[in-house]
């Protein structure tokens, strides 16, 4: 990546990990598009996950190519997006980002007791806290190979969007 700017951020990790609030954030600075990776849920997944019901890897392959055809439409108009999605395993990865040279893993990474606080606080959202210890048993933290932006989600979000920005100007750097 190094001579390229990024079209496309990836913001993963588990449910209360602050992808939407940090996603959000992040596009409005850069100036890029901003999709929220749970809007293409289909519904019957979002059913399953508020009765408490984990989703299987079938559940999922629809909500990932949906996010992959996404982003393949920023890529199209040479856009930069943000968006998020948990992405847990590396074959959901794999689907998001696969070929993409310009996509780029933002990873938020942070202990189960501060996300388990914060989903605790927040509302209206279809994920149950009682999910959360499912989320962390599924997740395949990013290796080295997938390049990622490790963030510490301990930080404040100004904080963590600015260590984002500065990793990516550093990878566009000659």
């Amino acid at each position: 990546m190094a001579n390229e700017t990024p079209c496309a951020l990836v913001v993963m990790g588990v449910s209360g990990s602050g992808k939407s609030t940090i996603s959000e954030s992040l596009a409005r600075q850069l100036g890029w598009q901003y999709e929220d990776g749970d809007r293409f849920h289909p519904p019957s997944n979002v059913a399953k996950m508020s009765a408490g019901q984990p989703l299987t890897d079938e559940d999922r392959w629809p909500w990932l190519q949906a996010i992959a055809g996404r982003i393949d439409e920023w890529r199209a108009r040479g856009e930069g997006g943000v968006v998020t999605c948990s992405a847990l395993k590396r074959a959901y990865r794999r689907i998001i980002i696969g070929d993409r040279p310009e996509g780029v893993l933002v990873y938020l990474k942070g202990s189960r007791e501060l996300i388990h606080r914060r989903m605790a606080a927040r509302h209206e959202h279809f994920m149950p806290v009682a999910l959360l210890d499912n989320q962390f048993k599924t997740l395949e933290e990013p290796g080295v190979d997938e390049s990622p932006i490790v963030v510490d989600v301990a930080k404040t979000p100004a904080e963590i969007v600015a260590t984002i920005v500065r990793e990516l100007e550093k990878r566009a750097k000659p």
